[in-house]
């Protein structure tokens, strides 16, 4: 079962998947926002945190312009399609893929590994 969280801001469409207890969304790359203001705001959504109050900043976190550049698109022009990068911010943990797909697992529900 998933239920839609609504949000605004770049970070529309963030699904909840209850039966594995975590968040996904989708990143537009053609799209208004930017990968790292989408992801900003649908991590601001989730944790109840207002980013306009300066209450939380990516770089706590990860380089946002490395992770721009991470997922931009080849010399030639072409999309990335493969590879992700993984990083903890406000205690949930962050799985960005180059598909544009993103998953946020809340602070209880880390998926296992070594940082566990």
């Amino acid at each position: 079962m998933q239920t839609k969280v609504h949000t605004t801001d770049g970070a529309s469409d963030i699904q909840y998947d209850h039966a594995n207890d975590r968040y996904h969304f989708e990143y537009d790359p053609d799209g208004s926002a930017t990968l790292t203001t989408t992801v900003v705001h649908a991590l601001a959504s989730i944790a109840d945190t207002d980013v306009s109050q300066g209450e939380f900043s990516l770089y706590d976190s990860v380089d946002p312009d490395a992770l721009e550049r991470l997922f931009a698109s080849k010399a030639d022009g072409s999309g990335r399609t493969d590879g992700h990068v993984a990083f903890t911010a406000l205690e949930h943990e962050v799985y960005v893929y180059a598909d544009g797909e993103i998953v946020v697992f809340p602070p209880e529900s880390r998926p296992p590994g070594p940082a566990n």
